[in-house]
């Protein structure tokens, strides 16, 4: 049954859409419809704007400690929630029931968390010999976010926003607008004060330029491709506005001599392959030694054969569908390319996986013998397809490491921690994880060079939504 919304949620309440239009959200492993939302534009925007603009003094005057209660009990409503945010995950995205019951509803959950323990603890204030200096919010803040983790970037951006007391207008994806309604019913619960927080639906080049353009916006917090991270960017400069941009990556995993190469590719291919290969921080690129190209190669074709794509429903399924066809369109567009220009196919390829005749799937894709200034080596292509590159030396591996615009993520492994480490420095990217480190909600996430500006999670990310204060005595 297809469901139809026709409000957005507006200065504390549900209230019909203004703009008439509709987007419409389909299953992507069924292509089937699933729901209908608003399309807003300039007079829901304006709307959602002039509220949180009218809370904002309020809500920034309360003190830290105020701001806990009602974001205390939208973790709880999180917390409660778990099933049906990965059911919703599941149906609007594609993504694994395993993968969205783990990532998509878990991180959320542990990210509203450690922003609780944050706020309690920070110091808002500070002396700095005859001076105070206070950190004060931002104001109003927009937050634009991305279809691959549709509830994960929203609570990056919004619960670290109301913490510093901010307010929001939320633009969801158009394509993953149903777990933010979501979201946005769980914050109606928690009794938020009126135009502290406001969703509207709609599509990027409408209601997210609208946003990023309007004059009475503070900040404009964007994740998505780098392309449209530029038009933000200008669209928030003609007004001057801050802008904080988490966009696209092409990240290296460098497996130094002497590692353990088998966990390394096999780490890998689990890392590009989760979530179907939507990630923007995924291992794209494999770095290996040339005299251990061959063998890496076999690992990684034995990996990604136990990824077979399949119902994202299945608790067995490990692959899901991509969240479009103009993605899936997209991805096997880079693979046929590749393959025409001389790659060699280790696992994988661009024909529909066998056994399923609907849906935007496409099979988990290992490539060899690709040249480092190939596309597929250096465009982000947002799929399930992992390019494995061989290096002759440590200088060498560090040139193709950091030799593409973007600068997101990346691992190391070496036989010892000083030896990773010292390469890790030297990486031209906002994060690298060490001999397979874990993901770490406390610590700052963003990226150099092409893949944006500025920080999400933890301090780092509290601090994208204050500014600065100091008076002198």
């Amino acid at each position: 049954m297809v469901q139809r919304f026709a409000d957005q949620y507006i200065g504390g309440a549900w209230r019909p859409s203004l703009d008439g239009g509709v987007v419409e959200v389909f299953n992507p492993a069924t292509e089937q419809l699933l729901a209908t939302v608003p399309a807003g534009g300039a007079a829901d925007v304006d709307a959602a704007v002039a509220a949180a603009r009218a809370a904002a003094r309020a809500w920034g005057a309360t003190a830290p400690g105020e701001r806990l209660a009602p974001l205390g009990r939208l973790r709880d409503g999180l917390a409660a929630a778990q099933q049906e945010i990965a059911e919703t995950v599941v149906a609007e995205l594609g993504s694994p029931i395993g993968f969205a019951s783990s990532v998509q509803a878990g991180l959320p959950l542990a990210v509203t968390q450690s922003y609780l323990e944050l706020l309690a603890a920070y110091p808002f204030e500070e002396r700095v010999g005859n001076s105070v200096v206070y950190a004060e919010p931002v104001g109003v803040v927009a937050a634009i976010t991305p279809w691959n983790y549709p509830l994960h970037q929203v609570v990056a951006k919004v619960v670290p926003a109301l913490a510093a007391g901010c307010t929001v207008v939320l633009k969801p994806a158009e394509d993953t607008p149903l777990v933010a309604r979501l979201f946005a019913r769980l914050v109606d619960e928690a009794g938020f004060p009126a135009g502290v927080f406001n969703l509207v639906t709609g599509t990027g080049a409408v209601t997210g330029a609208a946003l990023a353009a309007h004059p009475d916006v503070d900040l404009v917090s964007f994740t998505g491709s780098t392309a449209v991270g530029r038009t933000v960017a200008e669209a928030a400069g003609r007004g001057i506005k801050r802008v904080t941009l988490e966009l696209g990556g092409k990240s290296a995993n460098v497996v130094l001599p002497g590692a353990d190469l088998a966990r390394a590719v096999n780490v890998n291919v689990a890392n590009v392959f989760a979530n179907s290969g939507q990630t923007c921080s995924a291992w794209t690129r494999l770095l290996v030694p040339e005299e251990q190209y061959e063998e890496a190669l076999a690992l990684a074709a034995k990996a990604a054969a136990k990824y077979v794509p399949g119902d994202p429903a299945d608790p067995a399924t490990r692959v899901g569908p991509l969240v479009n066809a103009r993605q899936l369109e997209r991805v096997r567009g880079y693979i046929r390319d590749a393959l025409q220009q001389g790659a060699r196919l280790v696992a994988g390829g661009a024909e529909r996986p066998e056994g399923i005749e609907a849906g935007h799937y496409v099979r988990p894709t290992v490539l060899a013998d690709v040249s480092p200034e190939a596309a597929v080596a250096r465009e982000e292509i947002f799929g399930p397809v992992l390019t494995v590159l061989a290096y002759r030396d440590e200088e060498h591996a560090l040139e193709i490491a950091n030799g593409t615009d973007y600068g997101l993520a990346g691992g190391v492994w070496a036989a010892d921690e000083a030896s990773a480490v010292a390469f890790a420095r030297r990486m031209d990217t906002g994060q690298v994880d060490i001999n397979g480190g874990r993901f770490n909600p406390l610590a700052p996430f963003g990226g150099y060079k092409s893949s944006g500006i500025g920080r999400e999670l933890g301090r780092h990310g509290l601090e994208e939504y204050l500014q600065t204060k100091s008076l002198q005595f």
